[in-house]
């Protein structure tokens, strides 16, 4: 299990503007909505409010009335995987999109309006890892975090992180921490490859290569974590829901950790924060 750091400042905080580059929303985007809101709404005691009608069946995930993620409809014709996706932040999506394209990524969608919210585009590292672009206007992006049900970290799990870490510098001033010591998730053997991108010094999110225990039916791939209070709660919690659990939680020096996955197979992580 990944040892996900913990951004400094993220003590309930409420973001006015994000700087570029940090993840700054996430969005699941899957067949059956109405499941998906009944599945997530008791797991993290979420409510929903309508969003973009640009963006098709969208709702956006609120706790105490302050957004946190986005859910929408894939179309019926579009068999794609079911997964979680972050959102960098960006002053200028249509220059942050053509950089994608330049550091050797492809933009599969957009960049569009998103109605008055802002403006986004959709699009994949070189080795494939689908993830977002975010131009905010009215909407910021996820309005509080380092509570319960929010979103605590991203990481982007892929075979190695040297060429995938250069095509991110490419697109933001990231500086990078590496990691080269210890076992990746907990693979007996497998040394640990691991950058920590960071933006004026903060943490902002995570690349772990994982060479051939990157599981095969993912391929790379960005997982987001969520806090929660009990780990091990939340689980049962999730099982009963239809969930499942792929990684049972363990205790690592930033917290208890587990990884699992929603009815329709979306992978994600729950954080407990070690006191």
């Amino acid at each position: 299990m990944t040892e996900a750091p913990q951004p400094a400042g993220d003590n309930g905080e409420t973001h006015a503007r994000y700087t570029p580059g940090t993840p700054c929303w996430v969005s699941l985007m899957v067949h059956d909505v109405a499941a998906a809101l009944d599945f997530y709404g008791e797991l993290f005691d979420w409510e929903f409010a309508p969003g973009p009608g640009r963006l098709g069946p969208y709702v956006r995930a609120r706790l105490d009335g302050r957004e946190v993620a986005g859910i929408g409809a894939l179309p019926p014709d579009r068999h794609l995987p079911v997964a979680w996706t972050p959102y960098l932040a960006c002053d200028d999506v249509d220059l942050a999109a053509e950089a994608v394209r330049l550091c050797g990524g492809t933009v599969g969608v957009g960049p569009l309006d998103a109605d008055a919210a802002g403006r986004l585009a959709i699009g994949s590292d070189p080795s494939g890892a689908v993830f977002g672009l975010w131009q905010a206007a009215a909407h910021v992006g996820t309005a509080v975090r380092g509570e319960p049900g929010t979103p605590a970290w991203n990481e982007l799990r892929t075979f190695e992180t040297a060429n995938v870490a250069t095509f991110y510098a490419g697109l933001f001033r990231y500086e990078e921490r590496r990691t080269e010591d210890g076992a990746a998730d907990g693979a007996s053997g497998s040394s640990e490859d691991h950058v920590t991108l960071c933006l004026d010094g903060r943490p902002v999110a995570g690349i772990r290569g994982l060479g051939p225990a990157l599981p095969p039916d993912r391929g790379p791939h960005w997982m987001t974590y969520f806090d929660v209070i009990d780990a091990d709660g939340t689980l049962d919690r999730l099982v009963g829901l239809g969930g499942q659990v792929l990684s049972p939680a363990r205790d690592t020096a930033r917290g208890r950790l587990a990884v699992v996955a929603d009815p329709e197979g979306a992978r994600f992580a729950l954080l407990q924060r070690a006191a």
